[in-house]
């Protein structure tokens, strides 16, 4: 028979096990993510089957006022994306039609379909701080580049992940980033976007998000153009929704001229 002090030194014994692999066990939950893991999660949270949107974009530029662009855009996975200019009245009107690797512009005052392409995609939209290139990509995180978790740091009172990506597939419009991404949310609080040389290009940071339904989005965001002067764009949705049904005329070159 054990005599109670071998008894207390079993019963000791099981419990330090216990606490072992409890301890183990949130250690794996919360710091075994891989950097594909995490580019997953924010994949899944900007990326639905459909989505309708509004918003605004507040252009600031160095000479004059801001001017904000108001739009409505409709989008299916990450290949078909129309939108329509609200405001102001000079924009009203003109439309934008994405398919695939494929861009056209129809405006009022033109009446005449035109084909973004090639060096064209670099120019600004709309005198902002984005290009049409940033609207033509379309390619999941997780599929378009290589990652490694560097470190950790504080952004906006949130503790995020501090990711270094390298493109892996070709026509990328900056083949590297270095991304900050809250590790409660998965939302990429700021980005600095490079050419392959290493040059930044552009800079891109969350002031504001917000839930709708399991998934968390970016609400109030800051584009600044690193080769251009003026304190940058912000983008603000005003309202969007998921999984909505889209009627498939929507993404022809005939909405165009509608």
């Amino acid at each position: 028979m054990w005599n109670n002090r071998q008894g207390l030194n079993v019963t000791v014994g099981l419990c330090g096990i216990a606490v072992m692999v409890m301890v183990a066990t949130l250690c794996y939950c919360e710091d075994t993510f891989t950097g594909t893991q995490i580019l997953k999660l924010i994949d899944k949270n900007y990326n639905a089957k459909t989505q309708v949107s509004v918003s605004e974009m507040v252009i600031k530029t160095e000479r004059g006022p801001a001017r904000t662009v108001e739009s409505k855009s409709w989008s299916e996975g990450n290949d078909k994306t129309f939108t329509e200019y609200l405001a102001p009245a000079r924009e009203k009107g003109t439309k934008m039609l994405k398919l695939g690797d494929e861009l056209w512009i129809w405006s009022p005052s033109a009446d005449r379909v035109i084909k973004i392409a090639g060096h064209m995609l670099r120019q600004s939209v709309m005198g902002s701080d984005l290009s049409y290139e940033d609207f033509m990509e379309n390619t999941k995180l997780a599929d378009a580049y290589d990652v490694v978790i560097a470190t950790e740091q504080m952004v906006n009172a949130r503790q995020c992940y501090i990711l270094e990506l390298t493109g892996k597939v070709d026509d990328l419009a900056y083949h590297k980033r270095k991304i900050w991404v809250d590790k409660e949310r998965y939302v990429p609080l700021r980005s600095d976007l490079y050419a392959k040389s290493g040059k930044l290009l552009k800079t891109f940071k969350i002031a504001d998000v917000f839930q709708v339904g399991d998934r968390w989005y970016p609400k109030k965001m800051v584009f600044k153009d690193a080769l251009k002067r003026g304190d940058g764009t912000e983008f603000i949705i005003k309202s969007i929704e998921f999984d909505v049904e889209i009627p498939a005329h929507v993404f022809s070159k005939a909405s165009l001229r509608r």
